[in-house]
C-alpha cells in the first residue's frame, strides 16, 4: 500500500473523466459567488460591513456566499 504520492502520479490521473463532476461543483460555485456579490452591492447602503463581506464572499469560496445570504442579509432587518 502507497501512503505518499508525488506529482509525477498526477500524469496517471484522467482528468477529462472527472470533468463532468467537477465542472457543475465549479459552475454553481461561481454563481453563488456573484449572485451574492450582486446582492450585497445592490443593497450596500443599507449594509454596515461592506467589505467585511466582499472579502468573506470571494476567499471562502463557496462557504463564503452561503454564509452571507444566513448571516448577511439578516443584517439589513435590524438597521
Amino acid at each position: 500500500m502507497q501512503l505518499h504520492y508525488e506529482l509525477s502520479d498526477l500524469k496517471d490521473i484522467d482528468f477529462m473523466a472527472l470533468l463532468p463532476i467537477i465542472l457543475p461543483v465549479l459552475v454553481v460555485g461561481m454563481l453563488l459567488v456573484l449572485v451574492a456579490l450582486i446582492d450585497l452591492y445592490r443593497n450596500r447602503k443599507q449594509r454596515n460591513n461592506v467589505l467585511m463581506w466582499t472579502l468573506i464572499i470571494l476567499f471562502a469560496n463557496t462557504l463564503g456566499p452561503i454564509l452571507y445570504f444566513v448571516v448577511g442579509r439578516k443584517e439589513n432587518k435590524r438597521v
